[in-house]
């Protein structure tokens, strides 16, 4: 599988209902975050005790990518999450924007570069990632 492919696979997945999430991800993955909270490293623990608690804070936690380019086993990924939360299961809302950038290796999710900043209410902020078909 391309790196292209893993990606998109894992950002199509809802990872308050998936229970394959893990699959992706590699044994020593870590994750570089720099996001309006400061900066913060995840490795596999990490990532699947976040994981675990998405599940009890959203009914569905979604990816709709805008861009997703590649370059040989680096892929970037350009992003909002929408989320739907246990408070209010009626009501989809975009939390944050990303940019990754994640180094695939043995078709899993390995090294990840991530900037992120919180949704606002902005019609041209959310209206400017419309789902890419890849």
């Amino acid at each position: 599988m391309l790196a292209k492919e893993v990606v998109k696979a894992f950002y199509e997945l809802d990872l308050a209902k998936t229970n394959n999430a893990l699959d992706f991800i590699h044994k020593d993955c870590k994750l570089l975050w720099n996001s309006s909270n400061g900066y913060t490293t995840l490795d596999y623990e990490g990532i699947k005790n976040m994981l675990e608690g998405l599940k009890k804070a959203y009914h569905s936690f979604n990816y709709r990518v805008s861009h997703l380019l590649e370059d040989q086993n680096m892929v970037t990924a350009r992003y909002t999450i929408y989320v739907t939360s246990i408070e209010r299961p009626e009501k989809e809302d975009a939390l944050a924007h990303f940019i990754s950038i994640w180094e695939v290796k043995n078709e899993k999710l390995y090294r990840c570069h991530e900037i992120s900043q919180l949704a606002d209410d902005s019609s041209e902020s959310l209206n400017s990632y419309a789902e890419i078909k890849v």
